[in-house]
């Protein structure tokens, strides 16, 4: 009987070790068929049963290794396939296994694996607050590999705060790593990142795709063709979009289209539609773009993937403009307003949350400093205790206070420096904000004026109608070149002054007939007085092109504005037409000479007529110049 029960146990131990080694190898192949599969997903059904039965077998036997990396090509998966709930959950139960094990290296990755799921859902703040905990966690252990991914990670995220030359410095910053660990395959994505910037942070467009080249060579080298090689292809036919070299674009996006499609990533189609309909759209093909745009719209809310939804908002508003259906333009245009105001809503908050991550990692960096450098400095006090004489010590401990005394102030005045920097930044960002707030509400008014003038009848209405729409188009204009240039107080008014004029050459439909020229130097003025200058033009150039060359005639318009002392400014508008005609009773309501004068009064200035050889009208005004 005792036999018996030793051969017994014998034979269930032999079982129970031959079955746990038979799992074992049949989780290892699993994980190996899941490593080559997942960057290429052909099979999404036989990746995600081969996903959960590694997780069966790794807890089965408490193989956490395994689990973990189970776990982290579940994320890549559902981020892959749009199905971010669960990409979320995953990473979360990855980063509890880390936490357990104390694994900083391995939590940090995870960390940019989150990362990359918080830039689906567009929420830029939360993702510069990751970035910034797994870079703690890599300096922390010195892993240069992802200190580097971490560079690269927030040279993306530069592009989406639009602060192009500074993402330009952190991806470099990041290849100058990763081309001496001869990574590869993060080189290429580091690559792409800088070409990202590098589009528009750069009038060199040649850099740009040089360095996307890279990337699309370095990715064939590894001999994949898999999403990350379709981003840099994609990103390519953008620089190609941007050289005005469009057959090539278009090839780009195609191939994206095709491969998206064959491998059922219905999300990478969105870049591919879009970017083909802007396009067309900037080729004046209107009717070609819209159903790509579309289709991109679609796809961007069935799959939650809203980053760019904006953008092609404001694509799909244009299209329906230039079809004059101004009905839907106008909807489309309330949908890209509301949409843009939550894209600049999580930049401006991602910004603050940066800020807010950089100063708490430096606030305990210097803490570390200093708690390293107090060490220090008593290990070397008290070997001068021991070899001079108290006298020394008493020196030396006077010439520690000093350091640190200076140490610190040298530190609060970084501080202060860092706030006052972050905080002038905030500011230029809002303050460009509500001028291009601004702009798109006048746009708005516009387009209402355009849909309630396409209704009337009356012609002398609907010349009104175009005279406001005028007024209002010039107010916009100043407001969007201060939200686009680089000084927020003042326009440069030769530019101005050409943007206004082809405006209001395409309302009269008169570019072939008439000409308008701007002869003066380049001029900045503040915004209260380049506005009234503004509205003065518009509505001299509105009365020459209605009365000055009746029949259609031809002729030209000169416009110039200088500035001969602080105080003195002199503007003259000047056209070649028929002049005024001695007898006729003056044409329209009244209503612009009125204007016209109220704003002279209101620069404190003067008004001079000169009606020989077509009709000449000089202003002098006294203002300052533009700070």
């Amino acid at each position: 009987m005792k036999h018996s029960l030793t051969t017994a146990f014998l034979l269930f131990f032999t079982t129970f070790i031959h079955a746990q080694n038979s799992d074992k190898v049949t989780l290892d192949s699993l994980l190996i068929w899941l490593d080559s599969h997942i960057k290429i997903p052909s099979d999404s059904t036989a990746i995600a049963n081969n996903s959960y039965r590694a997780i069966s077998l790794s807890k089965q036997i408490k193989n956490q290794d395994a689990l973990a990396k189970t776990y982290g090509y579940l994320v890549t998966y559902h981020k892959d396939y749009s199905k971010l709930d669960s990409a979320f959950y995953y990473v979360e139960k990855l980063r509890d296994i880390h936490l357990e094990h104390k694994n900083d290296d391995q939590l940090a990755f995870t960390y940019l694996k989150w990362k990359d799921l918080l830039m689906v859902k567009a929420d830029y703040a939360e993702a510069t607050q990751t970035v910034y905990k797994a870079l703690d966690l890599f300096e922390k252990t010195n892993n240069q590999k992802g200190i580097a991914e971490c560079y690269t990670a927030i040279g993306d995220l530069k592009y989406y705060e639009r602060s192009y030359a500074e993402g330009v410095r952190w991806a470099d910053k990041a290849i100058a790593i990763l081309e001496r660990l001869d990574a590869k395959e993060e080189l290429a994505n580091a690559y792409r990142i800088k070409a990202n910037d590098q589009l528009f942070s750069t009038t060199d467009l040649e850099q740009a795709l040089a360095s996307i080249n890279k990337s699309i060579d370095l990715y064939a080298e590894l001999g994949e063709y898999g999403i990350p090689m379709m981003a840099s292809i994609n990103w390519r036919g953008n620089i190609y979009k941007y050289m005005d070299r469009y057959d090539e674009a278009i090839a780009d996006y195609e191939a994206n289209f095709d491969n998206s499609t064959k491998m059922g990533l219905e999300r990478y189609l969105i870049p591919s539609l879009g970017n083909i309909g802007h396009v067309y759209l900037l080729q004046g093909k209107y009717k070609e773009a819209l159903p790509y745009n579309l289709q991109a719209i679609d796809i961007m809310k069935k799959t939650g993937r809203e980053r760019n939804l904006w953008e092609n908002y404001m694509h799909v508003s244009n299209i329906y403009e230039s079809l004059q259906d101004y009905k839907l333009a106008l909807f489309y245009h309330h949908l890209y307003a509301q949409a843009f105001e939550e894209f600049k809503d999580n930049t401006i908050h991602g910004l603050e949350t940066e800020a807010q991550a950089k100063y708490e990692t430096g606030q305990k960096n210097a803490t570390i400093y200093f708690q390293d450098e107090k060490i220090a400095q008593q290990q070397r006090a008290k070997a001068l205790y021991i070899v001079l004489a108290s006298l020394l010590a008493i020196i030396v401990f006077g010439l520690f206070y000093y350091y640190k005394k200076r140490q610190h102030k040298n530190n609060e005045l970084s501080l202060l420096n860092l706030k006052l920097d972050t905080k002038n930044k905030q500011n230029e960002l809002l303050l460009k904000e509500i001028h291009h707030r601004v702009k798109n509400n006048l746009e708005l008014v516009k387009s209402l004026l355009a849909l309630q003038s396409a209704q009337l009848e009356d012609s002398a209405t609907k010349d009104a109608m175009m005279a406001s729409q005028n007024r209002v188009q010039s107010m916009g204009i100043i407001h969007q070149k201060l939200y686009q240039g680089e000084n927020l107080g003042s326009i440069e008014m030769k530019d101005y002054f050409l943007n206004l004029g082809e405006g209001i050459l395409d309302t009269f439909d008169a570019d072939a007939k008439v000409k308008i020229e701007c002869a003066m130097d380049n001029l900045e003025l503040d915004v209260d007085t380049a506005v009234p200058i503004g509205l003065i033009v518009n509505e001299l150039l509105t009365n020459a092109l209605k009365y000055a060359f009746p029949k259609d005639g031809r002729g030209n318009i000169l416009i110039s504005l200088s500035q001969s002392t602080p105080e003195l400014l002199t503007l003259r508008v000047a056209d070649n037409g028929v002049g005024k005609v001695v007898g006729m009773a003056p044409r329209g309501t009244g209503f612009g000479s009125q204007l016209i004068q109220l704003l002279t009064q209101q620069l404190d200035g003067k008004m001079m007529e000169d009606h020989e050889n077509g009709t000449s009208i000089l202003f002098q005004f006294k203002t300052k110049p533009a700070a």
